[in-house]
């Protein structure tokens, strides 16, 4: 569940959130592609930190 308001519609509230701030979206997706493709981190590492990141933030893992 979001903790923002997100504007009604289709799709899941990740793909409501991007109607909000579509120029954003390529940005996002340089991000992703650099943490997961181009990570020097292995992947059980990177896990484990995205984890306790959502831990210490109070989301659900």
């Amino acid at each position: 569940m979001a903790r923002i308001d997100i504007p009604k519609g289709e799709g899941s509230d990740a793909a409501m959130v991007w109607t909000m701030r579509p120029e954003l979206g390529a940005a996002v997706g340089q991000l992703v592609d650099a943490a997961y493709k181009k990570s020097r981190l292995p992947a059980r590492e990177r896990e484990a930190a995205r984890m306790r990141i959502a831990q210490l933030n109070d989301c659900p893992i």
